[in-house]
């Protein structure tokens, strides 16, 4: 057999990992779908690309605000727990949208209102599911683990999207919001009968140095800094998510369908490579393989914003989604083995305000320069910025330059 057969899919028959694979799978499957048919609505409501780029900064918000004390709260209480909640806070605002959209109350306010929500519930939820991964597989099996857990992420953000978008076209907003709800409850399910391995939990409460205890220990260790404001700035500059809605309908001249397929082809990208990175691990040069990834992103990125033909497009999204895939998981793999079990939430909520920060707030910036230079400038000129983020990175992380293996230790922290 080979070593895909002997280790990969063997995590997939270890009943805990399947559990929290699931759950990834369907609570990201209707987050997808959730925002295809947000982003549509609100644009046919307003035909606004400011307001596509509120809808971003709603969530960006309160993610910034709650995602530190969501990580003291992983630590000191039950993930699982947390993470079960979150969910199900999300599944009740899919029913809310679908209710207000089948009776034609949904309108502008409301969608903000909404976003808002979502993201104070994603602030919750990822630092607590990021942390429970290392609880139910070995240390050795966390490279794999993580590239094996990003297939079902990315095979989610490929089937959410492509069939949130058929659905609006064939039964509009509610029949997305209704289906949306009904794959939460499918994640509360799965996470609600997982049993990770017992761990230390923190006993203190909430100061200002336990909050802040995650920010102090990436700040001591250059690699880690380097890894995960390297993808900060890079999809900051360089996302295009927010302006799909746009390129879809006004450059491409496509409906709601071809929306959902090119929210999805980054994820067909990246769910190749996961496969790939679960079959053969990168082994060796692993940070300049990092800032390689961004740099090909970026590229990407550019190629996306001159297009005018579908195709084009979805291949260069489609190969962003591979690119950021190699960023992915040396990010994540590197932030998981270089943290002790007492700080995986607070570390964890760290890297997801840096991922929230380059998701939402990246939707906003894209808008707002849209508005300001029109779509295909603000694509163009955010893919060189993220070239040139590489750039300046390779000069003031020459460690993360140098890292060769994931297992290597950085230097004591400052």
């Amino acid at each position: 057999m080979s070593d895909f057969d002997d280790s990969a899919l063997a995590l997939l028959r270890q009943p805990q990992f399947l559990r929290l694979w699931a759950t990834r799978l369907a609570g990201t499957g209707g987050s997808q779908m959730l925002m295809v048919a947000l982003g549509w609505q609100m644009y046919d409501l307003t035909g606004s690309a400011w307001d596509l780029g509120l809808v971003g900064l709603a969530q960006f918000v309160p993610a910034l605000l709650l995602t530190l004390p969501a990580g003291h709260w992983a630590d000191r209480h039950d993930r699982r727990r947390l993470v079960v909640l979150a969910l199900a806070v999300q599944a009740a605002v899919g029913l809310v949208l679908a209710l207000g959209s089948w009776q034609q109350w949904v309108g502008r306010e409301l969608i903000l209102a909404l976003s808002v929500v979502l993201g104070a519930m994603r602030a919750l939820q990822m630092p607590a599911q990021q942390a429970l991964l290392p609880s139910v597989v070995l240390p050795r099996e966390l490279a794999r683990a993580t590239a094996l857990a990003s297939s079902g992420l990315q095979a989610a953000i490929i089937a959410g999207p492509a069939l949130g978008g058929a659905l609006y076209a064939a039964g509009g907003a509610v029949t997305v919001y209704g289906a949306s709800a009904a794959l939460f409850g499918v994640a509360v399910a799965c996470m609600a009968g997982l049993r990770p391995r017992p761990v230390e939990r923190l006993r203190e409460a909430a100061t200002w140095a336990t909050l802040l205890a995650g920010v102090h220990y990436i700040r001591g260790r250059p690699v880690m800094l380097g890894a995960i404001s390297l993808d900060l700035f890079a999809v900051l500059l360089g996302g295009a998510t927010a302006l799909l809605p746009i390129f879809a309908r006004d450059i491409l001249d496509a409906g709601p369908t071809a929306l959902g397929l090119l929210r999805a082809a980054p994820a067909v990208g990246a769910l190749a490579m996961s496969i790939a990175l679960a079959h053969r691990p990168l082994q060796r040069h692993v940070g300049r393989w990092l800032l390689a990834a961004v740099a090909v992103y970026g590229a990407c990125m550019i190629v996306f914003g001159l297009s005018t033909s579908l195709v084009l497009s979805w291949l260069a999204l489609a190969a962003s989604g591979a690119a950021d895939m190699v960023s992915v998981v040396i990010r994540q793999t590197l932030v998981q083995l270089e943290t002790p079990e007492a700080m995986r939430g607070r570390v964890g909520a760290v890297n997801s305000v840096f991922i929230g920060a380059s998701n939402q707030l990246g939707e906003f910036e894209s808008g707002v320069t849209a508005a300001w230079w029109g779509p295909v400038a603000s694509v163009v000129v955010g893919g060189a910025g993220t070239l040139a983020v590489v750039g300046l990175w390779w000069r003031l992380f020459p460690s993360l330059v140098q890292r060769d293996r994931m297992h290597e230790h950085d230097a004591p922290p400052r």
